[in-house]
């Protein structure tokens, strides 16, 4: 006997969808207000009143999925760390394992203080986001580690420490990243190099 899904069951899942695709849409709307309004102040303390209305949606509809506008801001920050992992990730499959993956991972790190809109995003937050750091710190740890992770093994690879060695490279390219940011001075291509050159050298890679 063909199993038949009763009618009530099968209303309630279709608006269940629809309205889990149409609060998917308003989270996605309130992260890009988000990133607009910080671009255009260059803080990392936007109004509510003037996301929702970049978002073009009622303070209802941000209340409906964030509790605080800092609940907000992790989205954005977790939003950023996941699209960097991915360019990350796609550099380094283009690389050898090893010294030329953890070079593909630092220069797609600094690629972010290069490229004019990346910066822009990441200025607010490299400007003042310890702020976010100190009040979740179990997301930004996790949201870091994601961007660690695909380096752990390129330095292993390399013939480096996963560990000490990957969360030393992570501090000096972020450092450096930030900074140029901050200073609204992009790294030059000898700036990048040499950089990926005192890494190698760091973990031991030059000599392999």
């Amino acid at each position: 006997m063909q199993n038949v899904v009763p009618v009530e069951r099968a209303v309630a899942a279709r608006t269940l969808e629809e309205r889990a695709a149409a609060y998917a849409d308003e989270v996605r709307r309130l992260v890009d207000a988000a990133y607009t309004v910080m671009r255009r102040t260059e803080s990392l303390d936007p109004r509510v009143s003037d996301i929702v209305q970049a978002a073009g949606l009622s303070n209802q509809a941000f209340y409906r999925h964030f509790r605080t506008k800092d609940e907000l801001l992790v989205a954005v920050l977790d939003d950023g760390r996941r699209r960097l992992v991915e360019t990350l990730e796609r550099r380094m499959a283009k690389a050898s394992a090893g010294a030329d993956a953890v070079r593909a991972w630092v220069e797609g790190l600094l690629e972010q203080a290069r490229n004019a809109e990346a910066a822009a995003n990441t200025r607010p937050f490299a400007v003042n986001g310890a702020r976010l750091a100190a009040r979740y710190p179990e997301a930004t740890a996790s949201q870091r580690e994601q961007v660690i992770a695909p380096l752990r093994a390129a330095v292993a690879d390399a013939g480096g420490d996963p560990g000490r060695d990957a969360d030393a490279v992570y501090h000096l390219a972020m450092a450096a990243t930030e900074d140029a940011i901050v200073r609204r001075q992009p790294p030059t291509r000898d700036d990048v190099a040499h950089l990926v050159a005192f890494v190698l050298r760091g973990i031991g890679a030059s000599r392999r």
